[in-house]
């Protein structure tokens, strides 16, 4: 068994689309990040940069529990634990795990922060927004090339798309049309058909945010209460 510690974000559905993929028994423990979940001390233990996802393998290496924190790490160590979504030829493998990184280096932070300029800061900032609107648009433009030239990010389907595509379904609310991108739009839609996906997808369905945070978790999340921890 498997504890998903985890909140419906597109980091979180990464790692909840990867386990129904897999087919690996596994609960859900919610990680409040409004209410500052994140900051418990028996989180911490797990994760001690505050962030969620992570996870407990029950039957994780030797055959004990083992935590691990950072969706990326916890997406190689699944799908290396069951020999899925990451070949072991060797150029197909590092096929899959620098577009891993280019999510996590790239897509991640950068399309994180045009959200973030454009959707929750208290007051807009113009160079901010643009900046990352823009960068947003680059990186957009670099996947929707890479997927004129191969079906999937790696060449078949791996944990590589499944990191990308959870960030991509808030292109709108990162300034991005997605009938510019006609090569993402015919991904997005192959991906979106795996019933593992749609399963995926209900992460806390009830909890996703529907209305704009207020002051006090606009300091939980970015403000002083994020930075006191």
């Amino acid at each position: 068994m498997i504890d998903l510690y985890a909140w419906p974000t597109p980091n979180g559905y990464k790692v909840s689309i990867l386990l129904e993929e897999l087919g690996l028994p596994y609960q859900v423990i919610p990680v409040d990040i409004a209410k500052g979940d994140q900051f418990k001390p028996e989180f911490l233990a797990i994760s001690p940069n505050n962030k969620m996802p992570a996870i407990v393998d029950h039957d994780g290496p030797g055959g004990k529990p083992y935590s691990l924190f950072e969706s990326g790490a916890i997406m190689l160590y699944l799908a290396e634990k069951t020999g899925k979504f990451l070949p072991a030829d060797k150029r197909a493998h590092y096929d899959v795990v620098q577009w891993l990184m280019f999510q996590m280096g790239g897509v991640g932070p950068m399309l994180g922060q045009a959200h973030h300029f454009r959707q929750y800061a208290p007051e807009p900032i113009p160079y901010a927004i643009d900046r990352y609107t823009n960068e947003a648009g680059r990186l957009y433009r670099v996947i929707n090339k890479r997927l004129g030239e191969v079906d999937y990010l790696a060449g078949a389907y791996s944990i590589a798309d499944m990191a990308v595509y959870p960030w991509l379904r808030s292109w709108e609310k990162q300034g991005q049309k997605i009938t510019d991108y006609p090569n993402i739009q015919r991904w997005m839609a192959a991906i979106e058909a795996r019933d593992a996906v749609q399963r995926g997808l209900l992460l806390m369905k009830e909890n996703v945010r529907t209305t704009p945070i207020d002051e006090e978790q606009r300091s939980i999340l970015f403000g002083d209460k994020q930075f006191k921890r």
